[in-house]
């Protein structure tokens, strides 16, 4: 894979000495180089998607349509070696980095039907021979930001949303899962969307992020990552009144009652608490298990995290592969150890998997004191806690314990339990029996901590829109 910028529909070396090295999480060893994006590189991108806004503002829905539903063409087209690119950079299983890529082209397809539909109104007016409409228009240069845990469904859910909204867009993907985004950028441009109407730029994240925030030629900002980032970032745009998407991080409970089916719960939690080595955002993390089934679901969640086979991405038989970066290593390990420090239970897992690459057992941690790093900071990896609860006010307490507020599930046969957890859950997403938190059509965002604004559905769309308020009389 050949690295480098993507500016003005040109793939370009950065010209810093600084430079960046992508390393492949599965073998410790580089997968190539390039160098940063200077103050230049990154202004010659803003330059680039201000002039590209003159015409791709005006051009119309059905042509922005039309060039979307190509790069989602060439998306699913290129599959395989996207999703390739994803598994080497990444370390996600094959099969799940193929339907990675699949998710990421339907964000095209959906952006480029929601294009054909930004409506305005027309609003009654008081005096007769006025008309008064309400109409909506891009907001202009979107500097966006995506992490490296889904390298193509973020780039694509921000660019799609942009470019349909008739905006252009700068935007840094992870300077770690850079390949991944260069081949979105190449079926952009392939598709035919003019110059400057996409670029990407890779560097220090901090420097990127503080010019680009202080643009005056950039009018919003959207930002995929962690809280902590997610506030500065957030806190940069308001200096210069920018609008600003924030999807932060979670820590998103789980609430299994005593008249669910515990086998059935207990297959898909695993498989989604350890999907992507559980560096996803949503990933059920905290399960929190009436009394009653308390046992029961401890010792089939114990049995199915034992039998995950964790390898290499390549192999058909993986399901687990290794954490992304020697950072997230690190920081698993010092939540385990303080579980172990505190005597805690450690059912299953604990221990990192050779030495070779950042492979890591699928954990559990079984009664978790309330105190441990664990049941309080996001773990982003393969740690799952196990707690029980009596009373549903205990558990709908627990699960809205922390300034978090992503996503959450319940899995309950009573409906007069399901309304009342759907009601009282606080987080931007909650799944009763189900384990789906984002799909293209529907708004993804969290409360508190985590996050302002949505993104995907027609909420998520909206979000690259401003509105203006036409009067008119007949004459003057």
């Amino acid at each position: 894979m050949s690295y480098s910028q993507w500016i003005a529909g040109e793939f370009r070396q950065g010209e810093s000495t600084q430079r960046f090295t992508v390393i492949s999480p599965s073998t410790g060893q580089p997968l190539g180089d390039y160098a940063h994006a200077t103050q230049a590189d990154v202004q010659a991108a803003i330059d680039a998607a201000s002039q590209a806004l003159r015409t791709w503002s005006k051009t119309s829905a059905l042509e922005r349509s039309t060039m979307l539903r190509r790069v989602a063409a060439l998306m699913r087209e290129r599959g395989e070696v996207i999703g390739t690119q994803i598994a080497n950079e990444l370390g996600k299983p094959l099969g799940e980095a193929q339907k990675e890529v699949v998710t990421a082209a339907e964000m095209f397809e959906w952006a480029a039907e929601e294009a054909r539909r930004i409506y305005g109104r027309t609003i009654p007016a008081r005096t007769a021979g006025v008309t008064q409409t309400m109409v909506l228009e891009p907001i202009g240069v979107v500097a966006a930001f995506a992490g490296w845990n889904a390298p193509a469904i973020t780039p694509a859910r921000k660019i799609s949303g942009a470019l349909a909204a008739g905006c252009t867009i700068v935007i840094k993907p992870s300077e770690e899962t850079a390949g991944v985004a260069l081949h979105i950028a190449r079926a952009v441009q392939d598709a035919g969307v003019p110059d400057g109407v996409v670029n990407m730029v890779f560097g220090d994240p901090g420097e990127i992020a503080d010019q680009l925030s202080a643009s005056p030629q950039v009018a919003m900002v959207t930002f995929t990552g962690a809280t902590s980032v997610g506030k500065q970032i957030g806190a940069l745009a308001a200096r210069t009144m920018k609008r600003a998407t924030l999807e932060l991080g979670g820590h998103a409970p789980v609430i299994v009652c005593d008249d669910a089916d515990v086998d059935r719960v207990v297959r898909m939690a695993v498989a989604t608490k350890y999907r992507n080595a559980g560096q996803v955002c949503t990933s059920p993390t905290r399960f929190l298990v009436q009394a009653g089934v308390f046992d029961a679901f401890c010792t089939r969640f114990v049995q199915a995290a034992q039998a995950l086979k964790v390898g290499d991405p390549f192999d058909a038989a993986t399901q687990m592969g290794p954490l992304k970066n020697l950072r997230r290593l690190q920081a698993i390990e010092q939540m385990v150890q303080d579980a172990r420090k505190r005597g805690l239970t450690i059912a299953t897992g604990g221990e990192r998997i050779g030495t070779e690459g950042f492979f890591y057992q699928p954990t559990v941690i079984v009664q978790p004191s309330i105190d441990c790093e664990a049941a309080n900071i996001e773990p982003f990896g393969p740690v799952a806690l196990i707690s029980p609860f009596a009373e549903l006010d205990d558990a709908i307490a627990e699960a809205n314990r922390l300034p978090f507020g992503l996503a959450s599930y319940a899995f309950t046969n009573n409906l007069e339990r399901a309304h009342r957890l759907a009601g009282e859950i606080d987080s931007g997403v909650v799944c009763i029996n189900e384990w789906q938190a984002s799909l293209p059509e529907t708004p993804f965002g969290g409360h508190k901590d985590s996050g302002l604004g949505s993104e995907g559905g027609i909420e998520g769309l909206q979000e690259f829109l401003r509105v203006k308020c036409v009067r008119q009389g007949v004459s003057a």
